[in-house]
């Protein structure tokens, strides 16, 4: 092979990889205002309590929820939890700063059963959207 082949397959080389730096950089914008409401679908309840709130989302039988500070910027312990009936919670727990989640599981018609913890404050919803 000649060098001239060489280096027109390194200069293809690097233009693709210039192309696709490009488009990393024009993605993340998007990803971070897809990541504001972190579930998919509708938001279909709002479980309030004294120090956040469990926000729950549904969408073709699954249901997702994140658990939001009332105060967001200082680390502490958060916990959502997401059970649907007859199977084990799916659970997010730690320490964190702006949220714990998002948890999904695949209810169908199922009811389901959400918990939200922040610091001290917590909820616990019973089984809901039966």
């Amino acid at each position: 092979m000649d060098s001239g082949a060489i280096r027109r397959r390194l200069a293809l080389g690097l233009a693709s990889l210039a192309g696709a730096g490009l488009l990393a950089l024009a993605v993340p914008g998007s990803a971070q205002a897809a990541s504001a409401t972190t579930c998919a679908g509708r938001e279909v309840r709002t479980l309030p309590f004294s120090t956040g709130t469990v926000h729950v989302y549904k969408r073709n039988g699954y249901v997702c929820a994140v658990t939001l500070p009332r105060h967001p910027g200082t680390r502490r312990t958060m916990m959502v939890s997401v059970q649907a009936r007859g199977n084990r919670p799916v659970v997010d727990r730690g320490s964190y700063t702006h949220r714990a989640g998002p948890v999904t599981v695949h209810a169908g018609h199922r009811c389901v059963w959400l918990k939200g913890r922040v610091a001290g404050g917590s909820v616990s919803s019973g089984w809901i959207l039966c």
